[in-house]
């Protein structure tokens, strides 16, 4: 008769972290290939923090993420895409040619982005929350890490690259840079996961 092994079960939650290790958890693909065997897991983790840095907002940064945003809204009981503070207004016809469902969409507009974003992230209502911010201090970062884990939530936080150098709580940090067409990819922290850059060019997906 085998024995239940508590220690065996404490590892097996994915916010454990074991060196170049870590604890299987449940991913989504990305859609795009090479970022796929870069990412811990071969896709975006389902729930946690994730953090994107660029040297601006806007230059496709989002673009890595819609194709899984689309299959997640395609699930048979999908939760809200909740979208707090875009510096851009989300455009409707392009989401939806990429197979997202608007329905499913929510728009938070406010000052206070990242407690917008932490009542998302923990409510238990989100598949996907999203914000936007130039920089968030590292106390705000963990209760969003935590509320993540709490409401079984991916939050995708995106900030400026000059922050880049700060200690995260985030479960994966990636810094995305443009090109003339594509966006070159470079993984800053990721548990499990691969390390350095490459390049990701639109016209191949």
């Amino acid at each position: 008769m085998a024995f239940d092994n508590p220690l065996a079960r404490l590892l097996e939650h994915p916010a454990i972290w074991r060196g170049r290790s870590s604890a299987p958890q449940a991913t989504i693909t990305s859609g795009f290939l090479t970022l796929d065997a870069a990412l811990p897991g071969g896709g975006w983790p389902q729930l946690g923090l994730v953090e994107i840095l660029t040297p601006q907002f806007g230059i496709g940064e989002l673009r890595l993420l819609v194709p899984a945003l689309a299959q997640l809204t395609q699930r048979s009981a999908p939760r809200w895409i909740t979208w707090v503070a875009p510096p851009f207004e989300p455009y409707a016809p392009a989401l939806a040619a990429r197979g997202l469902a608007l329905e499913r969409q929510l728009v938070v507009r406010t000052q206070t982005v990242l407690w917008a974003m932490e009542q998302a992230l923990g409510c238990g209502a989100c598949d996907v929350t999203l914000a936007w911010t130039r920089r968030a201090p590292a106390r705000s970062l963990r209760r969003l890490q935590l509320a993540a884990e709490r409401g079984r939530t991916l939050g995708v936080l995106f900030r400026a690259l000059c922050n880049a150098r700060e200690a995260s709580p985030a479960m994966l940090r990636l810094a995305v840079e443009p090109l003339r067409e594509g966006v070159r990819v470079t993984l800053l922290k990721s548990r499990g996961g691969a390390r350095g850059s490459f390049d990701i060019l639109w016209a191949s997906h």
